[in-house]
């Protein structure tokens, strides 16, 4: 059961001196102003990868002065010459897919396979669907009143803070970094401190394509100090942070100072429902990639299933014996479908949750454990994990994020909808049926940013991504996210009014 993968090829590690592991400030790799660094560690065994260079809040001040410099020539710049370097980055990342797939693989355990077919390339075209975008965000004419006219202009904000997760660091930096400068900012970008590696390397390729020195800005940390200060710099326009929502309302609270605009994509406990009519033997297949795919450490994971219960049982014998064949293993060998998670740390939380599971009366029906065998023990590894348990249960409602999915049964569509928004979060859910007109009526029901139908965790650039309740506000992609990055400024222009005297004399 979820034995290692051994029936692939391993591909080779990118050599430790190639890595870059310093802070990219005004267009330079330089070491943190003390001099401290960071371990970064291979989540398949605990190994040392390197030591990066820890920013703190003076290299944060550092940085946002860069930022600050760089931003009138970049916000005067044709917006269709910030779309060409954008353009020339997404080529550069395509022609450094293999490379670029095994440093995410070495960093963050997620398989190379799925960095190959997913991450790089949805990284690829998050910068060129923008690069698109940045001469095409336009302004507007409001019909007002006859003699005037009126129009909207869409202004960058300035220098933009940037938080960006542990779990998918390649991916969401391009979320992140791509329509903020598209929409003319300057970005100062703190990525986690366990995965800085791939972001560095976009630095790297920044630089060589010719983005302007100090448009970007690149300060790995932790986020109680050098987040913490970017969320609190005076001089910065706006905080866009992607992680958990009890950091997300800190983040808020330290916003508040200058009233920076604040975005938040945080956390989610996603509703996965199978209804009698489904297609089980697709509904067994997606919702298994809705919350084993990278490990399940993702926020809009389906980590709640919930089946009708007149197909529970067949559906259950598939999805068991599905989650009990995943292939777990070294992330850099081709055959693993499933690599360890980022952390010693996360792996122990999401194993804290299995006995919580237990006290509260539910039942692992699959893994619930780390796996045995002795070449993945010095790892970060959690076996697919799958447990029956009632709603209210804390594994129910708390995001464990982890391969770690929570099984309900229920009777009629009435109480799948209790059960799907009975939780504080609403980002991500979907649902599995034949009947079109359920599909959109639950689609319009479910408190959720998202809602996938016959399909789970699907993402384009062009489609707003985001949610509601304590899953935070604002969204990513599309046009949504440009207006995220810009402001409006209402011109008034008098063009033959006759406008009478207000105080005639």
């Amino acid at each position: 059961m979820n034995a290692p993968s051994t029936a692939g090829t391993m591909i080779s590690p990118p050599d430790p001196s190639s890595i870059q592991n310093r802070l990219f400030i005004g267009g330079r790799f330089v070491d943190a102003a003390d001099g401290a660094t960071i371990d970064v560690l291979n989540p398949h065994d605990n190994s040392l990868i390197t030591k990066v260079a820890e920013a703190k809040a003076a290299d944060v001040d550092r940085a946002v002065a860069a930022a600050q410099a760089a931003f009138p020539k970049w916000r005067d710049m044709a917006a269709m010459d910030r779309g060409r370097l954008l353009l020339k980055l997404a080529d550069r990342i395509e022609a450094e897919q293999a490379a670029l797939g095994a440093l995410e693989a070495l960093d963050t355990g997620h398989p190379f396979r799925d960095t190959q077919i997913l991450d790089v390339p949805r990284t690829a075209v998050t910068y060129r669907y923008f690069g698109g975008m940045a001469d095409k965000f336009e302004g507007s004419v409001i019909p007002v009143e006859q003699g005037f006219l009126n129009y909207l202009l869409r202004e960058p904000l300035g220098v933009v803070g940037q938080v960006v997760p542990w779990n998918f660091p390649l991916m969401f930096t391009s979320w992140k970094m791509a329509p903020a400068l598209a929409a003319g900012n300057c970005v100062v970008l703190k990525p986690s401190e366990i995965t800085p590696l791939s972001t560095l390397r976009i630095a790297e390729l920044m630089a060589e394509v010719g983005f302007p020195e100090g448009v970007v800005n690149i300060l790995p940390g932790y986020g109680q100090t050098a987040g913490q200060h970017l969320a609190e710099h005076p001089e910065v326009a706006k905080i866009a942070f992607t992680g958990s929502t009890p950091v997300g309302r800190q983040v808020v609270q330290a916003s508040a100072g200058n009233l920076k605009k604040v975005q938040l994509e945080l956390g989610g406990k996603g509703a996965n429902i199978v209804f009698e009519d489904a297609n089980v033997r697709a509904a067994i297949g997606g919702s298994a990639f809705a919350i084993f795919h990278n490990q399940g450490q993702a926020c809009i994971a389906g980590s709640r299933l919930l089946l009708h219960e007149r197909i529970a049982d067949q559906f259950l014998e598939g999805f068991l014996a599905l989650a009990r064949s995943i292939r777990l293993g070294n992330p850099l060998d081709t055959a693993t479908e499933m690599g360890p998670l980022t952390s010693r740390l996360h792996q122990e939380r999401v194993l804290k949750y299995c006995g919580i599971a237990q006290d509260q009366g539910g039942e692992i029906l699959a893994g619930g454990a780390a796996p045995q065998d002795a070449a993945l023990a010095k790892g970060c590894y959690v076996a697919p994990t799958v447990v029956r348990a009632k709603p209210q249960d804390r594994v129910c409602q708390e995001e464990v994020f982890g391969p770690f999915v929570t099984v309900t049964t229920f009777a009629d569509e009435a109480e799948a909808l209790a059960i799907a928004n009975g939780t504080e979060y609403g980002l991500g859910g979907g649902l599995w049926t034949a009947d079109l007109s359920r599909a959109h009526r639950f689609a319009r029901a479910m408190k959720s940013g998202m809602v996938w139908i016959n399909c789970y965790k699907r993402v384009n650039p062009g489609s707003p991504f985001g949610g509601t309740g304590q899953s935070g506000y604002g969204r990513e992609m599309g046009f949504e996210v440009m207006r995220e990055y810009s402001q409006a400024k209402s011109v008034w222009v008098n063009v033959d009014a006759q406008i009478p005297p207000y105080y005639p004399r």
